[in-house]
């Protein structure tokens, strides 16, 4: 068996602080240590110290039923360490001896502190990896979030792109048929000033326009017309020109219409479902 000292008056080792706090010290060493702690401010804080480190490792280690059979093995051992006789320390001398520990307290010190001291220290490192894994993992999302939106912006270019590739085959065609016509729009007097021209297959029921026209005034839009021979003017686009800029657009119209005149007239801001305002352009169908 290995003594523990008092040096100069106190417990030579930490060990012996966590021995006490685990309870693992036999009555003697008890009393002894007990008694030096009344009379010591400093071991008492070591003490204090020890209670934190095994009250640490008793959350970090996992809950372990020992087997009958050790259990029977650590009786028999306590029972035959508790007939030997325990020295008495003595005060006089500078150096007191504790009494000696028993199995329990050895087996405690060599085995069950260095392993409770390494699961607790393998829980720490694994909750600092979890820390940095989280992290990477914020990370990796906020990438993939970024990545989703350039694709989510690539894939509205590709059909922008799309759209306006067929808005040219569906313009070229237009153009290219015997029977499109072509109709120049000319300003009214006292209106705003502009020039403009429709392209218009009744067959294919497709209305192209294209043209510069002064800016609306304030609260006012620009809408054209299809003023077919007959029934009502047909809505062919509300628009809001800026000054000297070319404006063109695409429209698709019912087909058959035999139009006698195509206008432009000055409407409230969104356009109205029938003409109300003064004509501004004005051409003649066929």
């Amino acid at each position: 068996m290995t003594d523990i000292n008092y040096i100069s008056g106190h417990p030579s080792r930490d060990e012996d602080f966590d021995l006490y706090a685990l309870g693992a010290l036999d009555a003697g060493e008890r009393r002894a240590f007990e008694s030096h702690l009344a009379e010591c401010a400093d071991c008492k804080e070591k003490l204090a110290q020890a209670q934190g480190r095994v009250a640490l490792l008793a959350a970090a280690a996992p809950q372990v039923d020992p087997s009958p059979a050790v259990k029977q093995r650590l009786m028999r051992q306590i029972h035959a360490d508790a007939v030997v006789s325990p020295a008495t320390p003595s005060r006089s001398s500078p150096e007191v001896e504790y009494p000696r520990r028993g199995w329990f307290a050895r087996w405690w010190a060599a085995v069950l502190l260095p392993a409770a001291a390494g699961l607790a220290f393998a829980t720490a490192y694994l909750w600092v990896q979890n820390r940095r894994l989280d992290v990477d993992l914020a990370r990796l999302r906020v990438t993939m979030e970024q990545q989703q939106d350039q694709l989510q912006q690539q894939l509205q270019q590709q059909e922008q792109l799309r759209e306006q590739f067929q808005d040219a085959r569906e313009i070229a065609a237009l153009m290219a048929a015997r029977d499109t016509m072509i109709v120049p729009l000319t300003s009214q007097r006292g209106m705003p000033q502009g020039s403009a021209r429709v392209v218009y297959n009744g067959q294919m029921g497709m209305l192209y326009y294209d043209g510069v026209l002064d800016a609306p005034p304030a609260h006012k839009s620009y809408q054209l017309w299809l003023v077919p021979k007959d029934g009502d003017p047909i809505s062919a686009g509300v628009f809001n020109p800026v000054s000297g800029q070319d404006t063109h657009w695409m429209m698709k119209l019912p087909k058959g219409l035999d139009p006698k005149a195509f206008a432009v007239t000055l409407e409230p801001s969104g356009g109205m479902p029938h003409p109300t305002g003064p004509k501004v352009l004005v051409g003649a169908g066929s």
